[in-house]
């Protein structure tokens, strides 16, 4: 099992805690260290986490350094080459488990910014506990999303250990830190306190009634779908039964498996209308797919050339 260490507090607890209960669970813990290097001293930051590992008889540790690519911005771009190397370093240690440090105030800074973005529920059920690493050999667990990060803080100093505090956290150029720094302390202060424990408990039930939603809609794509050469179908009455949070899903469910195309809800509802609100129009185009509606079918397909046909149900 190893951890995703930084050296800030929230990590370097966690890897004081792996420390502890690993030898006491027959298990062997190290830590990962990712230096992206995009700070000055990142070289020297990384270096002094690997240390701390070491001093805690955390083995093996691993100091990867990553490079950026451009997509998404520099955020997502750190994001997506960090996990990438974590996920290479477990696979290449036979670790099952790499643990995050994601605490119950990151949980709901990610809530309340899905919630401004209008990302829709995938953002606002926030960060999973547990999920499956792409490369199916094991998975990331946060197990800190119940704990305040405060409660980090005091674990450190309790323990003698010196956490690295990373200056991009006080940085208002990040909306992140805008909204751990103003906005939750403005809410509590306005609203009374409890507000993160409250969105980090939406966040929960979200991800309860989306998982049992995906669960039905990939129960139900069974029977609604078709697969030919060209591309799917689904039954557009049978479609039109269904609610529009289960029509949505099964409609995204089936261009993402057929397609490996990701629909935003804006494409989504215009797919969708050609059920609930059918008048004879041609058929909708999304990237690279052509979907049309026919014999009483949605016919989805990677060629924009279609034909054109009518459909006689009502």
């Amino acid at each position: 099992m190893l951890v995703a260490l930084s050296g800030g507090p929230d990590s370097l607890a966690l890897a004081a805690a792996l420390a502890f209960e690993a030898p006491r669970a027959g298990i062997r813990g190290g830590a990962v260290i990712i230096d992206h290097g995009i700070q000055s001293g990142s070289v020297e930051v990384a270096a002094r986490a690997a240390q701390q590992a070491r001093t805690l008889a955390l083995d093996p540790v691993r100091v990867e350094r990553v490079h950026l690519g451009t997509a998404g911005g520099p955020e997502a771009a750190a994001r997506t080459a960090r996990y990438g190397a974590l996920e290479r370093v477990a696979t290449e240690l036979g670790a099952h488990a790499v643990l995050l440090a994601h605490t119950l105030d990151d949980q709901a800074e990610t809530v309340l910014l899905g919630l401004v973005r209008g990302s829709g529920p995938a953002s606002l059920q926030g960060m999973p506990a547990r999920r499956a690493m792409v490369s199916g050999t094991g998975f990331f667990s946060r197990p800190l999303l119940g704990i305040r990060r405060a409660t980090t803080v005091q674990a450190c100093a309790d323990a003698g250990l010196e956490p690295w505090e990373d200056p991009q956290n006080t940085d208002p150029a990040f909306t992140r830190v805008r909204v751990r720094r103003t906005v939750l302390p403005l809410l509590e202060a306005e609203l009374g306190p409890g507000v993160i424990e409250a969105l980090a408990r939406t966040a929960a039930q979200l991800r309860e009634d989306t998982d049992a939603l995906d669960t039905f809609a990939e129960e139900l794509i069974e029977d609604l779908a078709d697969h030919a050469e060209a591309g799917i179908s689904l039954d557009a009455p049978a479609l039109a039964a269904n609610p529009p949070a289960l029509r949505q899903r099964l409609i995204r469910l089936a261009v993402a498996s057929e397609f490996g195309v990701a629909l935003s809800r804006a494409q989504t509802l215009e797919v969708a209308r050609l059920v609930t609100d059918w008048h004879g129009q041609e058929g909708v185009d999304l990237p690279g797919i052509r979907v049309v509606r026919r014999d009483g079918r949605l016919r989805f397909s990677g060629q924009h050339s279609e034909a054109k046909g009518s459909d006689g149900t009502a």
